[in-house]
């Protein structure tokens, strides 16, 4: 029975060590701003907000520097519309209409029934803007493809 409880401890002396050690994971590097996200808010991009964020717009964004900062950011600098119309260089990505609407703060919200660059509202998709890398959406029956730079470039 001691040789057993030895041989035992011996085999699960290793497991318990190795267990313990830590990974070290790489960390997730700082979100990094343009300038122009400190003067601010247009007009326009005021509407936007509000367009997404109704009644709501005033308690998580407007009074919340952070998310005011990464929202300007969003709009000013990481969403990009490129026309392609070279069949070589188009891309396999999902489509504007596969995106779901963020409607949680306006249940209403409606898609863009004509798709204009200079009046679409990036706000109103569930497009993954806080991942480490950038993303591509085709927008349907169009030759344009909305880019999202990742916040880390």
């Amino acid at each position: 029975m001691k040789k057993l409880l030895t041989i035992l401890v011996v085999i699960m002396m290793p497991i318990v060590v190795f267990g313990q050690q830590k990974i070290k994971k790489q960390p997730i590097p700082l979100a990094k701003y343009d300038d122009n996200v400190d003067l601010p808010l247009t007009t326009k991009e005021r509407a936007q907000i509000i367009e997404v964020y109704g009644e709501f717009a005033n308690k998580y964004v407007f009074s919340n520097e952070n998310r005011l900062r990464a929202i300007k950011h969003i709009l000013r600098n990481r969403v990009i519309f490129k026309r392609i119309t070279d069949a070589n260089e188009m891309k396999e990505c999902p489509l504007l209409s596969e995106i779901s609407l963020f409607n949680k703060y306006v249940p209403t919200i409606k898609r863009d029934k004509v798709f204009e660059p200079q009046n679409f509202n990036p706000l109103k998709y569930n497009f993954q803007f806080y991942t480490t890398e950038a993303s591509m959406v085709k927008v349907d029956n169009t030759d344009y493809y909305i880019i999202i730079k990742s916040q880390h470039e």
